[in-house]
């Protein structure tokens, strides 16, 4: 699935802190998948300002690939969200992917 880095920045948000091993150990991968390369901080001028992100707006999106565990738990969790009306903005473009796949 191809994210934005604003995407990326959102989903471990998302990720639960606990659960058991061998969740965690999926989890951890995929954290991994999302976080950004030294290369990718150059290319996409990411910088860090008191509590806020910037980069550059043309970056491109990155393919990430969830398996069948995160995905269910990036779903359950937005869905949980939404009917908190917990939801903001930022979780728009990501609940459109997760929960209301194009079939």
């Amino acid at each position: 699935m191809k994210l934005t880095v604003h995407e990326r920045l959102i989903v471990p948000t998302l990720l639960p802190d606990k659960e058991d091993f061998l969740t965690l150990r999926i989890l951890r991968k995929l954290k991994e998948d999302l976080s950004f390369t030294e290369e990718e901080h150059k290319k996409f001028k990411i910088k860090v300002e008191g509590q806020q992100i910037f980069w550059d707006p043309k970056s491109p999106a990155k393919d990430i690939e969830f398996g069948d565990i995160a995905t269910k738990l990036i779903t359950e969790k937005l869905k949980s969200m939404n009917e908190k009306k917990e939801l903001t903005n930022d979780h728009i473009s990501l609940y459109e992917k997760f929960v209301e796949k194009p079939n």
